[in-house]
């Protein structure tokens, strides 16, 4: 290796580096009012700095909206958050021209998703009409309205919360906006040292927490994520397991090519994280559980089985390790 060569690498290390350290920070700072839930913090982290969307389904009062809020007060950036009800219009969250009398003319309201990171919160509450709002949000980075294309803020999260389904006055979420998510996760019940240790917090915990990084910081990260090295073994591995879900015989539809860009991205993201400068099929192990499931559906007979995506993702696994 040429002393120039060598160079660049011990630099790329040093940034890597950096990226642990700055997550850590994140992580640490978003722990004192989430309390016990490390790992979900760092998995929400990871799929923003991949350029993802985060959806968090759990039961009322487990820290949903709590997250999002604390995440975005870790980052000096524009927040905004939706409450997603039965009565709320597509308008409401992209936006809409109104009329001016003063100007005669048509002028564009910014809805709440013009921002750097938008709270969703309850999504699943919102008649599928205004769900569809954010799929051109979420997958293009801008929204049409009245014909004419806006883009968002960058970078652009939206972190979404839902309860389970089957919560009266909830409807379910399409597959297409599923897709939009790279990563879905569920929070569950704090342990018992956690929930003491949240009892003796106060009752606005979030309201204590300080940025810790910027957005330019933040954006530098997001660039040093997209230049993670990947290795053809790491590519075939990715294939392997979004393949092996379409063959599955459990499984009614398997994850998309979509599905094996954002695992893609998802890994790279825990590589930097960890501060590496190359992807492994570890870090793509770790996280198909929760890139994939969301986007696979089940045949009948496993529908009802709730780990049936989760076991059909680790069948995929299996077999893509199975594979020379």
């Amino acid at each position: 290796m040429t002393g120039e060569r060598a160079g660049k690498v011990h630099e790329a290390a040093l940034d890597y580096e950096g990226v642990a350290d700055a997550v850590d920070r994140i992580t640490r700072n978003v722990a004192r009012a989430v309390t016990g839930k490390r790992d979900s913090i760092e998995l929400a982290v990871v799929a923003m700095l991949a350029g993802g969307h985060v959806l968090v389904e759990d039961v009322p009062g487990v820290g949903k909206t709590l997250l999002a809020r604390s995440l975005s007060r870790c980052m000096e950036a524009e927040f905004r958050r939706i409450q997603f009800t039965p009565d709320l219009l597509p308008g409401d969250v992209t936006g809409l021209n109104v009329y001016g009398r003063g100007r005669s003319a048509f002028e564009f309201w910014p809805g709440p998703v013009f921002a750097n990171m938008v709270l969703a919160d309850e999504i699943n509450r919102a008649s599928p009409k205004t769900q569809s709002a954010l799929l051109e949000a979420m997958g293009e980075g801008a929204v049409t309205v009245d014909g004419e294309t806006r883009p968002l803020p960058q970078p652009f999260c939206v972190i979404a919360t839902q309860n389970p389904v089957e919560q009266a006055g909830t409807y379910t979420l399409p597959h297409a906006e599923l897709d939009r998510f790279m990563i879905k996760m569920n929070l569950g019940y704090p342990d018992a040292a956690s929930e003491v240790e949240l009892l003796r917090l106060s009752r606005d915990s979030v309201s204590g927490l300080s940025p810790v990084i910027g957005l330019e910081e933040f954006g530098h990260i997001m660039r040093l994520v997209r230049e993670v090295s990947v290795s053809e073994t790491v590519l075939r591995f990715v294939v392997g397991v979004t393949s092996a879900t379409r063959g599955h015989e459990d499984a009614t539809l398997g994850a998309s090519p979509r599905a094996s860009r954002m695992l893609l991205a998802a890994a790279k993201s825990r590589a930097a994280v960890r501060g590496r400068a190359d992807c492994l099929p570890e870090d793509v192990a770790a996280l198909a559980p929760s890139v994939l499931a969301h986007r696979i559906l089940p045949a009948r007979r496993r529908a009802v089985d709730p780990g049936g995506a989760e076991s059909i993702v680790r069948d995929a696994l299996d077999s893509a390790r199975a594979t020379p």
